[in-house]
């Protein structure tokens, strides 16, 4: 009897693991790309609502893009390039009015592929010694999920001194996202680091790294990154095969989740690429800065609230759903302020808690049911925190009462409609155990142990 028990147990664990995996593959822990969806109970067709949130996208084609000073950009007046490699091949020309020759911001973000390459330019470093610095700012004008590496691409060898910013407050504030420098110590006084070297504990340290600073000697290594995806890694692993336990980080800490959101992002150009230790004051038609691609890979910030944004009069939008409201979902509408607004959450996995905003009529009671102190009666489910789904034989509230007491003869007689309860055998018990396990701890499919 306990060996047919225990294969019984096995076959399920088995079919249960398979069955999760054919649904939910791991790849895909973060599409949450329905809000809600019809199901039938008791009383009928109701909605059974889930978290969500919009697919990436490529959010360069939304943004606001200023430089600073405004007059960086090459072209006015009309100037002449030489090659960094080269300093007597100067056949460049950079002329901000004719369309062939001008280099303006907009080229940091057309098709790559073209050719010849486009890209922006900024002015010669014809004042050095006085630095030459350039502010990139790309402002979205709403809270952005970072999904990829932050990429940008150098058409004039990278820069041997820069600093990429972040803002979560429209521009006000800023903060250092990273650090780049061919010698981190002499110009930031900073021990330079990887992102390999960044551990769970270190993961929102701020470093200096010297892998994306080098000169025209490489001319084929012409990106700087800032790696996202290294980052996810320290949770999901090498492969991100794993994003339920990094979407559980992500939903158990603020700190975390805000260091990959953004409203803004600063490139701060400090030294051009020189190719040497010293600068020829004789060529300085030599040191520039050109970028030709900018790559943002991101989502709209809904508070797992919304499935779509729009961008509509040039202002990206959270499409709300659950009762919320405004550009991030981060409200609830008028008429359902019945208990606080919550963002939703990843947990459990898969479906996420939408945490819906309730109607204000509801009573004192800010919610009717919870797992915790207002628990459905009787075997009934909390569906939401808004109702409680009951078992056929019960209603109420909560589940409370039998509904045969309200019909002809109470409950007393064989015709009340009251099932006789039984108490579930220990097997049953320890199979809807395992099944709870699996479906909502998200528990490893690992074959049990007999």
């Amino acid at each position: 009897m306990r060996f047919h028990f225990a294969l019984t147990l096995q076959a399920l664990w088995t079919g249960v693991c398979q069955a999760a995996m054919q649904h939910y593959p791991a790849a895909a822990w973060g599409h949450y790309d329905v809000c809600k969806s019809q199901v039938y109970s008791d009383e009928g067709l109701t909605w059974d609502y889930m978290a969500c949130q919009p697919e990436a996208a490529d959010m360069t084609q939304y943004l606001k893009v200023t430089l600073d000073p405004p007059n960086i950009t090459c072209g006015d007046p009309p100037e002449t390039y030489c090659a960094l490699e080269n300093p007597y091949m100067c056949n460049n020309e950079c002329d901000a009015t004719t369309e062939e020759l001008a280099h303006p911001p907009g080229l940091m973000f057309d098709t790559e592929g073209r050719n010849p390459t486009t890209f922006w330019q900024s002015t010669s470093w014809k004042k050095y010694p006085k630095p030459l610095l350039v502010n990139i700012t790309l402002s979205w004008n709403k809270t952005i999920e970072l999904t990829e590496d932050i990429v940008l691409t150098f058409e004039s060898g990278r820069p041997e001194q820069m600093v990429l910013e972040k803002s979560l407050d429209y521009g006000r504030t800023w903060q250092p996202y990273q650090f780049y420098a061919t010698d981190c110590l002499d110009a930031f006084t900073m021990e330079p680091k990887t992102v390999q070297d960044l551990t769970q504990h270190t993961l929102l340290d701020i470093i200096c790294t010297e892998d994306y600073s080098r000169g025209y000697v490489w001319k084929n290594d012409k990106t700087v990154r800032f790696e996202i995806k290294d980052r996810f890694a320290l949770f999901a692993g090498p492969r991100l095969h794993n994003m339920a336990s990094l979407y559980g980080q992500l939903d158990t800490t603020k700190k975390l989740r805000d260091f990959f959101t953004i409203t803004d992002l600063r490139i701060r150009l400090l030294r051009p690429a020189t190719g040497a230790t010293m600068v020829d004051e004789n060529n300085l038609s030599r040191y520039f800065y050109a970028i030709s691609d900018i790559k943002v890979q991101g989502r709209c910030k809904c508070n797992l609230h919304a499935n779509s944004c729009v961008y509509d009069k040039e202002k990206l939008s959270c499409e709300c759903e659950h009762n919320t409201t405004g550009p991030d979902c981060g409200r609830c509408k008028r008429n359902y302020q019945g208990r606080a607004w919550s963002a939703g959450s990843y947990l459990p996995i898969p479906k996420g808690t939408a945490n819906i905003c309730i109607p204000s009529n509801i009573g004192p009671v800010t919610r009717v049911c919870d797992n915790e102190l207002l628990r459905c009666q009787n075997g009934g489910t909390c569906i939401s925190n808004v109702r409680c789904s009951c078992p056929p034989g019960y209603t109420g509230l909560l589940c409370e009462k039998r509904r045969c007491e309200s019909e002809l003869g109470g409950c007393g007689g064989p015709d009340s409609g009251q099932a006789h309860l039984t108490p579930p055998s220990t097997s049953r018990l320890l199979l809807l155990l395992l099944l709870g396990s699996v479906l909502l701890r998200g528990v490893s499919c690992r074959p049990a142990v007999l």
